[in-house]
């Protein structure tokens, strides 16, 4: 494919033909644009504010993902990070990113569908080879490694795999890619007056007169991205029918070769696309001075000489337009208005509810206590509640329902995905209108007041009921607008299908009677189409107007306008956007969700997805953003069945004698004590003065102490692996020399030191030797069974963690086991096989003492 676009006619005759309408139909733009300046017009003012930047220093998601390879064709963790502009970029870790390193890649969404299974994905793919089908389960050349995939597929470009371990993941992953889908398809900015209105034109007139009319699904992306789908709309199937008969392989094997060419040739063709659409717009900016000044000298001859022109076209064509609209048009308007109303109408009204439901929530809390404080974490998650996919999910869900099925096929409509996104997109716009409005109107109602509990309460349901007012009128003139937008887009490109062939020949000859001067800035061709758009208009008008009546739909009548209602509103627009957490809470907490990095600015983004939980539910294990499970989790192909296998098999339980947590009296009272440790050498004297479990010890400086409780105690000692050996001997030298407490063992081994203690003063020698070898019989019992669980792996745990420690070295991954990490120097380890060797006789001199006052078991000996 690396020599055959460069020299392929196709890419270059498709380009060279749009680029030449383009700057015709910019010229057209300029003077529309011009005219609207100096006319002016516009329908109802909105009564809610609307905010410029909604966006700003934010970031929609971040989380890991585990994504596949092509080159290696292995499952690798990924860090995920999706910034304002919705493009899905990924790196190696989470700190490649903080440290704003160059990413692995970056997707643009424009164009795709996001999956969740891999029937869906197999459906699209084979469609892409004709006479190849694929069957679920026969080998397909993408093993998922979870049962939880995430598939981007799009015609041309490049598709990629994505997998989670659970469900929810899943579904909140999915609503993240929808709305960067969303998103990106959303098409050209309206701000551009001119470069907007000039490129769609000229797209559908080059689309026309290829005898495509209606709907495009790929006019999506940026104008360089729409130029490569219509390239690649007539370039595709032509190489699909050179190349597909010659290659060779099994199913899978070609459907992934084929692929492979595909994706390359359409990186070579928007390379092409980008360069010509630059060079493009940048040959017709240097005309706009000069077509700008004469539009504005001759402005009122202009507009003469069109409606001259305008009223010719007129009357030819009207008969046999209104002919057809009254035969093929009006019988279908009702059903394709209700068709469109009915899903769009409960998608606003669930946007309505759902805005309620947190304003409800952001009024139990305040009432609840917590006051300005409170309130300033609640708003600052809500002035992100447009933008939150999955809060969002159940109004889009209401919209997917949109079906056209029985009047797609006869008024050449593609799929109602045009229709269902541009509701989603004006739903959210909605939202964040009415999330902006309530925003300035509580900070005004707050500002230099102190409220308490009620009264703050009673505030917020005045903003709320305000702004729900506003939302309603809001709601209706938006819904309007968008219903008559759509059946114009539905009906005047059947229309001009049925009409332009009968009048193609008649059109040119109204070209004659446009001034040589003026005729850059009017078209025939463009004429024509208002002339059918104008026939059209006044039924649609009458059928919405007609269904605004209806109470179902919720919708005002075109007499209900509400105008200067509050009219100091606006002037709160100016205004800069509210930063609760620095007005209210003192600004020095840092933002849930914050992440650094992800572009130039080192400032920190305040995410808006930071973490989505089930309601009542806890975060489940090894959520994305949460706990990422390490790269060695995911098995290779032929590796899964054997990790299912192993991850079923019952975890060995804890015998209840192991002192994993302070649950027993003795233990709770030993915590609860002052313990004074000291390393002393006891002599028989000084042992035969404390076998009533009282006495008084000298001590080294010369002190005496009274001593109430003396607990022996074995030294826990470092070790590498379970294989280590030490002599008892050498044990016993490293008891005297540390002195550390074998906490673990003291619950069962407490008795037996004090009895030994406690003899007679003629046969301590003796009863400390039998003593000390009951000791390690005891030890040699109780850690019998995790010696033999840590002799698996050398790295794996050595003993359980002690009752007084914090567990140290925990892996975010849930996966890998614990290293020797946790081993910590200066943090003593149960000596295990040290104590199994031999039994050894301890001189009474070397016992290490504990003295512990106030014990009350050895007062009541």
């Amino acid at each position: 494919t690396g020599g055959l676009m460069p020299s392929h006619p196709q890419s270059l005759s498709v380009t060279g033909e749009f680029g030449h309408v383009y700057e015709q139909q910019y010229a057209v733009a300029l003077f529309n644009s011009v005219r609207f300046e100096i006319e002016g017009g516009g329908g109802p003012q909105s009564q809610l504010l609307h905010r410029k930047n909604p966006l700003e220093d934010r970031s929609i998601f971040s989380g890991g993902l585990f994504q596949y390879l092509e080159e290696n064709k292995r499952w690798r963790n990924r860090f995920v990070f999706v910034a304002d502009t919705y493009n899905i970029s990924f790196y190696e870790n989470k700190v490649a990113h903080e440290r704003s390193l160059r990413p692995k890649g970056t997707i643009n969404c424009a164009g795709y569908k996001a999956l969740t299974s891999m029937e869906e994905y197999l459906e699209l793919i084979n469609t892409s080879l004709p006479g190849i089908k694929a069957k679920v389960g026969s080998g397909q050349f993408v093993k998922c490694a979870t049962q939880f995939p995430l598939i981007l597929w799009h015609p041309y470009a490049r598709h990629h795999y994505f997998c989670v371990l659970t469900e929810k993941e899943q579904k909140k992953w999915h609503a993240v890619l929808q709305d960067c889908v969303r998103h990106s398809n959303n098409g050209l900015s309206e701000e551009c007056r001119v470069q907007t209105p000039a490129f769609t034109d000229a797209m559908r007139l080059h689309r026309q007169a290829q005898g495509h009319y209606g709907t495009w699904d790929m006019m999506c992306g940026g104008p360089p991205q729409i130029l490569a789908n219509l390239v690649m709309e007539t370039l595709h199937p032509e190489l699909r029918n050179l190349i597909g008969p010659r290659l060779k392989g099994k199913i899978q094997q070609r459907q992934r070769n084929w692929m492979l060419i595909s994706e390359a040739v359409y990186k070579q063709v928007l390379s092409q696309t980008q360069a010509q659409y630059e060079a493009l717009v940048q040959a017709c900016e240097v005309q706009t001075s000069r077509l700008d000044t004469v539009l504005r000298t001759d402005m009122d001859q202009i507009i003469t000489s069109k409606e001259h022109v305008s009223g010719k076209i007129r009357a030819l064509v009207l008969p046999r337009a209104g002919q057809l609209l009254r035969g093929s048009v009006q019988p279908f308007l009702s059903s394709i208005l209700e068709a469109l109303m009915e899903p769009t109408s409960r998608g606003f009204s669930e946007v309505r509810d759902v805005f309620f439901r947190e304003l409800v929530e952001v009024s139990k809390n305040t009432l609840n206590g917590g006051g300005k404080d409170k309130l300033a974490e609640h708003m600052e998650k809500i002035s992100m509640l447009a933008f939150h996919p999955v809060k969002m999910q159940s109004c889009y869900e209401k919209v997917e329902q949109l079906n056209l099925e029985g009047l797609q096929q006869r008024f050449d409509v593609s799929s109602p995905s045009v229709f269902i996104q541009r509701a989603q997109i004006l739903m959210r716009e909605q939202m964040d209108n009415a999330v902006y409005t309530f925003e300035h109107l509580l900070h005004q109602s707050l500002e230099g007041k102190v409220q308490g509990g009620e009264d703050l309460c009673k505030t917020i349901h005045c903003c709320q009921d305000r702004v729900l007012k506003k939302y309603d009128y809001d709601s209706s003139t938006v819904r309007k607008k968008f219903f008559k937008e759509a059946l114009l887009q539905i009906i005047i490109p059947y229309m001009l299908k049925q009409l332009s062939p009968s009048f193609h020949l008649d059109l040119p000859r109204f070209q004659e009677l446009i001034f040589e001067d003026f005729s850059q800035f009017i078209l025939v061709e463009n004429v024509f189409e208002e002339v059918v758009l104008q026939s059209v208009t006044k039924d649609i008008m009458m059928a919405v107007k007609e269904a605004a009546v209806q109470k179902k739909h919720n919708l005002y009548r075109d007499s209900m306008i509400l105008t200067n209602s509050d009219p100091n509103l606006h002037l709160l627009g100016e205004n800069p956007s509210v930063d609760w957490a620095t007005q209210f809470r003192g600004g020095n907490e840092e933002p849930e969700g914050a992440l650094g990095g992800g572009g130039q600015s080192s400032r920190r983004r305040r995410q808006v997805v930071s973490m989505i939980q089930l309601d009542e539910m806890g975060p489940l294990p090894y959520e994305s953003c949460l706990e990422v499970p390490g790269v060695d989790f995911i098995p290779e192909e032929g590796e899964i069945e054997e990790v299912e296998v192993k991850a079923k098999e019952p975890k060995e339980q804890k015998t209840p004698t192991e002192p994993d947590s302070p649950d027993s009296v003795q233990e709770i009272c030993y915590h609860s004590k002052p313990v004074v440790e000291m390393m002393v050498s006891a002599s028989e004297e000084d042992l035969a003065l404390l076998t009533n479990g009282t006495g008084t010890l000298t001590l080294e400086d010369g002190k005496e102490e009274e001593v109430t409780l003396i607990t022996t105690v074995v030294e826990e000692m470092h070790r590498k692996s379970p294989q280590w050996m030490s002599a008892p001997q050498e044990v016993n030298e490293q008891l005297v020399e540390t002195g550390s407490p074998y906490q673990e063992a003291e619950g069962g081994l407490q008795e037996k030191g004090e009895a030994a203690i406690e003899g007679k003063g003629e046969e301590d020698e003796a009863a400390i030797k039998n003593a000390i070898q009951e000791i390690e019989i005891a030890v040699q019992e109780e850690d019998g069974e995790r010696i033999t669980q840590c002799a698996v792996d050398s790295d794996a745990e050595l003993a359980p963690p002690l009752v007084d420690s914090s567990p140290s070295g925990h892996d975010d991954g849930g996966f890998q086991p614990p290293t020797n990490e946790a081993l910590n120097e200066g943090k003593a380890q149960p000596i295990l096989d040290a104590l199994k060797t031999e039994d050894t006789v301890v001189d009474p001199g070397e016992v290490v003492v504990v003295l512990e006052p106030g014990d009350t078991a050895l007062h009541n000996k």
